[in-house]
C-alpha cells in the first residue's frame, strides 16, 4: 500500500468520523444553546406586559435585561476551566439544570427589584455555556470544519427567534388560567424543558472520541489527531497556561469585535419585538411572527456564509464584508420608511449577524488548544457579553430619549462601524504572529500557538 492510499484512507476515515460526530453531538448542543434563547426571546416578548402589570419602564427593562450578562460574564473564565477539568459533560448539564430552575422562577417576578435579582442570578447560572459548547468544538472537530460546526449550533438561536416569539405570544395566551398571568405561563412553560434537557445530557452527552461507542478506535484517534487536542495532564496545567492566551494580541482585538457585534445584535434582538410593535402591529401573535424575521435571516446566514468562510484564503476581508453588510442593511432600515421594507431589512441584518459569528470563532479557535482554548474562548464571550449588557441598555436609553424603540438601530450602525475598523488591525496582528513560524508544519500548528 502507497503512502498515497494511506493517506487517502486515513482521510476517509476522518471525513466519515466527523460525519458521525456532527449527527450525534450537534443536535444535542443545539438543542440546549436553543433553549437558553427561548429564555431571551421570553424576556423580549414579556417586556411590555411587565409594564403593564408590574410598572417596570423601558429603561428598567433594558437594565435588566443587559444585567443578566453581568452575572454571566464575570463567571465565564472561572466557568469553562471547571469544564476543562472536570469535563463538559457534567457541567454543561448542571448549568442547564440551574438556570432551567431560575428561567422558571422569572414567574415570580413582582418588580424591579425582583426583575434585576433574578436575572442577574440566571446569568450566573448559565455562565459559561456558550464557551464550553465551544471547547467541545475544539475536541471535536478539525480547525477547517469548525466554522461550519459552529454554524450549525448558531441554526439554535435563529429557530428560537424565528419560533420563540410566535410560541411564547401563543403561551401568553393562557393568561388567566390557574390564576396566572400570560407572561408567568411563558415563564413557567419555557423553563421546565431546560431542567429535563440538562438531565438528559448528563447521560448522553459525551466528553471526547474516545469516550463513545459509536466511533471505531481508528474514528476516535483520527478526531483527536486532527482536533489537536491537549494531551497535559491537568496536574501540569499552570495560572501561565491559560493566562497567556488571554495576552495575545489575536484574541483582545477578537474580543473587542465581538462586543461591538453583541453590542449591535444583542440589544436588537431584544427590542425587534417593541420596533414591530411601534409599526401599528396591534395583534401580540403577528408581532411575533413578524419579529421572526430577524430569526429567518440569521438561519440562512449561518447555514450558508461558514460554507464560503471554509472557501476563503483572506479571513479577515470576509469579515470585513460582513460586518459592512451590516452596516448597510441598518442604514437602509433607517433611512426607509416603508414598513415591509423594514421588516425585510431586519431579516438582512440578521442573515449577515448569523454570518459573522461562526466566522469569528472560527478565527479564535484556529488560534487556542486545551487549557488555552477554555480560557481564551471564556475570555471572549466574557467579553462579548459585557456588550450584551450594553446594548440592551443602550437600545432602552435611546426609545426612552426619542418614543421610538426603532431608534435602536443608531446603535447598531454606530457599533458595526466601530468593529469594521478594527477588523484591518486583526488582519495585521494575525500577519504578525504568523510571519516568524516558517517552520510550521503542514497543519499550521505552529502558526496556531504563536497567534
Amino acid at each position: 500500500m502507497t503512502a498515497t492510499t494511506v493517506d487517502q484512507s486515513l482521510g476517509e476515515t476522518h471525513r466519515l468520523a466527523t460525519r458521525k460526530a456532527m449527527t450525534r453531538l450537534l443536535p444535542l448542543m443545539c438543542a440546549i444553546y436553543f433553549l437558553s434563547f427561548i429564555d431571551r426571546t421570553n424576556v423580549a416578548l414579556a417586556k411590555s406586559a411587565l409594564a403593564a402589570d408590574l410598572g417596570i419602564s423601558a429603561a428598567a427593562y433594558g437594565l435588566g435585561a443587559g444585567i443578566f450578562f453581568i452575572g454571566y460574564a464575570l463567571l465565564e473564565v472561572p466557568s469553562n476551566l471547571a469544564a476543562h477539568r472536570i469535563g463538559p459533560r457534567a457541567w454543561i448539564a448542571r448549568i442547564a439544570v440551574t438556570w432551567g430552575a431560575l428561567s422558571t422562577a422569572m414567574m415570580f417576578v413582582r418588580g424591579e427589584w425582583s426583575f434585576y435579582l433574578l436575572r442577574v442570578l440566571l446569568g450566573v447560572a448559565e455562565a459559561g455555556l456558550f464557551p464550553a459548547l465551544m471547547y467541545m468544538v475544539t475536541l471535536w472537530f478539525a480547525p477547517k470544519d469548525r466554522a461550519v460546526a459552529v454554524g450549525w449550533i448558531y441554526t439554535a438561536p435563529s429557530v428560537a427567534l424565528i419560533i420563540g416569539n410566535p410560541l411564547g405570544a401563543a403561551l401568553m395566551q393562557l393568561g388567566g388560567i390557574g390564576g396566572l398571568r400570560g407572561w408567568q405561563w411563558m415563564f413557567l412553560l419555557e423553563g421546565l424543558p431546560t431542567i429535563v434537557l440538562g438531565v438528559v445530557l448528563f447521560f448522553k452527552l459525551p466528553n471526547r472520541p474516545s469516550d463513545v461507542k459509536w466511533l471505531s478506535p481508528q474514528e476516535a484517534q483520527a478526531l483527536e489527531t486532527h482536533a489537536v487536542i491537549d494531551t497535559h495532564g491537568h496536574a501540569e496545567l499552570t495560572t501561565a497556561d491559560w493566562l497567556s492566551a488571554l495576552k495575545r494580541p489575536t484574541t483582545v482585538l477578537i474580543a473587542l469585535i465581538y462586543f461591538l457585534n453583541q453590542v449591535a445584535f444583542v440589544g436588537l434582538y431584544f427590542f425587534t419585538p417593541s420596533i414591530v410593535a411601534q409599526m401599528h402591529v396591534s395583534s401580540p401573535l403577528l408581532v411575533g411572527v413578524l419579529s421572526s424575521s430577524v430569526g429567518i435571516g440569521f438561519l440562512i446566514g449561518v447555514l450558508t456564509l461558514p460554507r464560503i468562510h471554509r472557501r476563503v484564503s483572506n479571513e479577515c476581508g470576509f469579515l470585513g464584508v460582513l460586518t459592512a453588510g451590516v452596516v448597510v442593511s441598518a442604514c437602509g432600515f433607517i433611512a426607509s420608511w416603508n414598513q415591509a421594507v423594514q421588516i425585510v431589512l431586519l431579516g438582512v441584518t440578521g442573515f449577515f449577524a448569523g454570518g459573522i459569528l461562526p466566522s469569528y470563532w472560527a478565527v479564535a479557535m484556529k488560534r487556542l488548544q486545551g487549557v488555552q482554548a477554555a480560557a481564551g474562548l471564556a475570555f471572549i464571550n466574557t467579553i462579548g457579553l459585557l456588550g450584551g449588557f450594553v446594548g440592551p441598555y443602550l437600545f432602552g436609553l435611546a426609545e426612552t430619549m426619542t418614543g421610538r424603540s426603532d431608534s435602536g438601530f443608531n446603535v447598531v450602525v454606530g457599533a458595526s462601524v466601530l468593529g469594521l475598523l478594527l477588523v484591518p488591525l486583526l488582519a495585521k496582528s494575525i500577519h504578525a504572529a504568523e510571519r516568524p513560524a516558517g517552520g510550521a508544519d503542514a497543519s499550521g500548528r505552529l502558526n496556531a500557538r504563536k497567534s
